[in-house]
């Protein structure tokens, strides 16, 4: 664990909300190999741009390199295409699944980068639930670090945002989390350097778990 902010063990939550990514699926080999492969068709740097892609949509990143003569929606929808043929490797996180398992099924949701059909595959393949409620690529009109999916997600559990703990990986999912006013737990298994913004650090699920308060409310506890 790394920089602790002792407020989010000493502070309740109504709900938690998770990108799905990099924090409850390890799905980093296959996403980088299909940004590299179109980085080299396209010309572009791929180890740089894959500092920018993840926890980030693909229409919303495409937009971001500026390149007027792609089409971004098409290119989006290519990467839907063979992201939906490979789930080579595709895992949980270390201790997602009972960590997802101790909560109430309606205090916790998903808030993805990811189309609908690939965030269905890759929780399948990962072995992990879906939620009651999901917020997926196309049900926000902007994108991480933009906020719109956190409280879209918290309103879906009847919450607001600031009262619910979001658990991320990616610097734009991190940034997403606080300007909705959240609290923010960086998972960063998949990660080989520090991530930073976020309220405390761990590597994984394993030694984090739960409590809840006679009131209903959570607490996120480790040990």
């Amino acid at each position: 664990m790394k920089q602790r902010d002792n407020s989010v063990f000493l502070n309740s939550y109504s709900g938690f909300l998770f990108d799905m990514d990099g924090t409850l699926v390890n799905s980093i080999p296959v996403v980088e190999r299909i940004w590299l492969e179109w980085a080299a068709e396209h010309g572009v740097d791929g180890p740089e741009l894959l500092k920018k892609v993840h926890g980030i949509r693909v229409v919303d990143v495409i937009k971001m390199l500026n390149m007027p003569h792609l089409d971004p929606a098409a290119i989006a929808a290519a990467f839907l295409a063979e992201e939906m043929q490979d789930f080579a490797g595709i895992r949980a996180i270390a201790g997602a699944k009972d960590f997802i398992a101790s909560l109430p099924a309606d205090r916790w949701t998903i808030v993805t980068s990811a189309p609908r059909e690939l965030a269905e595959a890759r929780l399948a393949a990962a072995g992990l639930p879906m939620p009651e409620t999901i917020v997926v690529a196309e049900d926000v009109s902007a994108g991480k670090p933009d906020p719109s999916g956190y409280r879209l997600g918290a309103q879906r559990l009847g919450f607001d945002a600031a009262d619910c703990l979001v658990f991320e990986d990616a610097p734009a999912g991190i940034a997403a989390g606080k300007a909705a006013d959240s609290d923010v737990v960086v998972i960063s298994e998949t990660h080989s350097h520090v991530v930073t913004g976020g309220n405390v650090e761990f590597r994984d699920f394993i030694n984090l778990g739960i409590m809840q308060d006679g009131d209903g409310r959570l607490r996120l506890s480790v040990g």
